[in-house]
């Protein structure tokens, strides 16, 4: 199968990550040292180690496999080759004869020895993400020098942590899924069965806890019987991605059932309307059920991508639309609003609300803009969205038993063997999603369509009589089996009215409260579009469902008319006789834009969730 976009915002997301983004993470890591720890192992003038994490090698890999993908393409980014070329040629030079490759434990200044430190130093984890740049290289590129290198590292993995090694775990999940790619990518069964050990070590008591407990690491009780998500966010993600690559390699139930429950168990009490995983800033943790404050919510960029790369392993080995429901979810909202509209900038945590007095800057370092910033002393967010930019039309599509999935609506061209369609739409900004035959067999075809959970009044037109459509599906797919023909075209129609979202009543930081969507995307109001305190604006779902969308620039806002509270008591506790939902004083026009564009303007308070005024 072979997709590419073609337009539309996610490709002009890809535009913007060509033109802006990746020049600037390039020169951020050139000015940040990266590339002097790795020089500097050969040459010790160089100067010392620049950074306060041993991982930071990682940022380079993810880099390397977003450009993996750009330098393929006809408009690669000005320099991006030449990048690619001498961090390859430095990482080859870099290596140690065994294998073992990470700049700050090779360095001979740094006190810890290789292996030291598995619970913090990340070293499994940066071999993940050297496997991921590899695979990425030799696919797009035909380029099998990262994966020597990458193959060299993870053989020594295998001889000193395999069947017959120690038996250890690292205290950051991500190898496993990476391993599993390399299985694929090589056919070396060796690297299926290390990623499968290291998911059944988990919860044995294999890592030494320090700082956080086992909790935190995911590594407190075996995997299959984790009660929820828990734990720091992007470990616990990242961790069942690679369980679920686990799973599609082996089949082994006990780990599907675990997953399944574990999803499950997230989408009802733990994720965000945004989409947003993990609500607790000292330990970066997912936090307890329904533990979800808004101005708080930590829900790191990082986490995001972990999650969308859960949902789509898990809609990979079910089918099931709803995990890409959540992955859409995620896609416009946690992990759009983590770089700036002019892609030089980002958040490292993304709240749901910021009160107008608020003064914490993003990735919790000191001074800097109180918005987004360039860099972060933990760099990991930006070059993890430079990769997940260059790859996203890798999640468009998939076959599966014959049969072509289109589980996300952008401009693209699909090509599923002998099958060539392609895609124009201008969602999310609105519902219309037509498909053209480009070339077709002269035998039936079958093409799934998502539905998505809000489309509930979605219609579906196919070429000839109107009586051809098929009925939706009740399980999030409309299903066209037909001798398609060149030139044929199937429309389907997602409306796209305003939605008003309450929340479950154990969620306390959102209790009677309303938030606001129009189909994938969760809108906010910024103090800048209200002539009222944002924090005392009320809304209704009426006022909700009569919004207009207009369009504004290079997207759609809501227009909607918001009540505004009256005057609140001086005390912090009054004392009531009895409690209802406030009466607006005044009406005022307010203008709510998509969550994922906040903060690019001038710091001023911002909200997703607003109070609601009495009705009637």
């Amino acid at each position: 199968m072979n997709v590419g976009l073609t337009g539309g915002l996610l490709g002009s997301w890809q535009r913007r990550n060509r033109e802006a983004t990746i020049p600037h993470v390039i020169g951020e890591l050139r000015k940040a040292g990266n590339l002097e720890n790795l020089r500097r192992l050969a040459d010790p003038s160089v100067g010392p180690y620049r950074g306060r994490y041993p991982f930071l090698d990682t940022d380079l890999y993810k880099t390397l496999e977003g450009l993996a993908y750009e330098v393929a393409r006809d408009d690669a980014p000005a320099g991006a080759r030449e990048f690619f070329d001498e961090v390859v040629v430095l990482l080859g030079q870099a290596q140690a004869e065994d294998g073992y490759l990470n700049s700050y434990f090779q360095d001979p200044d740094q006190p810890k020895q290789p292996w030291s430190d598995l619970g913090w130093g990340h070293e499994l984890y940066n071999l993940g993400h050297l496997i991921q740049a590899a695979v990425a290289a030799n696919r797009r590129l035909d380029d099998d020098r990262l994966l020597t290198i990458a193959r060299k590292f993870a053989d020594l993995v295998v001889r000193k942590y395999g069947e017959h090694g120690e038996e250890v775990i690292d205290g950051h999940p991500e190898v496993e899924m990476a391993l599993v790619e390399l299985y694929r990518e090589t056919g070396n069964a060796d690297y299926l069965t290390q990623a499968r050990l290291f998911v059944d070590r988990r919860g044995q008591g294999k890592l030494k806890h320090t700082i956080f407990p086992g909790e935190y690491f995911q590594d407190h009780v075996p995997f299959r019987e984790l009660p929820s998500v828990i734990g720091h966010a992007v470990r616990m993600a990242y961790l069942a991605a690679g369980v679920t690559d686990v799973y599609l390699e082996t089949g082994d139930q006990s780990l599907l059932a675990a997953l399944e429950r574990l999803w499950d168990d997230m989408v009802a009490t733990k994720l965000y309307l945004t989409g947003g995983l993990g609500s607790r800033h000292s330990d970066e943790a997912i936090g307890d059920r329904y533990e979800l404050p808004s101005e708080r919510a930590y829900a790191e960029t990082c986490a995001a991508i972990a999650t969308m790369q859960w949902a789509w392993r898990m809609f990979v080995a079910t089918g099931k639309a709803s995990y890409l429901d959540v992955y859409e979810t995620v896609l416009y909202n946690a992990y759009a609003v983590g770089l700036s509209a002019d892609g030089t900038a980002f958040f490292y945590d993304n709240p749901l609300q910021r009160r107008p007095d608020h003064e914490q800057r993003s990735g919790a370092e000191d001074g800097g803009e109180l918005l987004r910033r360039a860099w972060f002393g933990c760099p990991c967010c930006p070059p993890n969205i430079v990769r997940w930019m260059s790859e996203l039309q890798d999640q468009i599509a998939m076959t599966r038993d014959n049969i072509l999935y289109v589980g996300v609506y952008a401009d693209s061209h699909i090509t599923a063997g002998d099958l060539a369609i392609s895609v124009s739409t201008n969602y999310p900004w609105d519902g219309e999603i037509t498909l053209t035959v480009e070339n077709a067999p002269a035998e039936e075809r079958t093409i799934a369509l998502r539905v998505p959970a809000w489309a509930t009044e979605a219609t579906l037109a196919l070429p000839g009589a109107a009586g051809e459509a098929p009925a939706l599906g009740e399980d999030g797919w409309v299903v066209v089996r037909r001798t398609f023909v060149a030139g044929d075209v199937v429309r389907l129609t997602l409306p796209m009215a305003p939605r008003a979202h309450g929340s479950h009543p154990h969620l306390d930081a959102t209790r009677d409260a309303i938030a606001v969507a129009r189909g994938p995307l969760v809108y906010c109001v910024e103090q800048q579009d209200v002539d009222a305190p944002v924090d005392d604006l009320l809304l209704t779902p009426g006022a909700v469902r009569a919004a207009i969308a207009r369009q504004r620039d290079d997207h759609f806002v809501l227009e909607l008319t918001a009540g505004v509270a009256p005057e609140p008591p001086a005390e912090l506790y009054p004392v009531i006789t009895e409690t209802a939902r406030q009466s607006a004083v005044e009406e005022v026009p307010a203008t709510f834009v998509p969550y994922f564009l906040w903060g690019n303007r001038e710091a001023l308070a911002m909200r997703v969730w607003l109070r609601t005024e009495r009705e009637g």
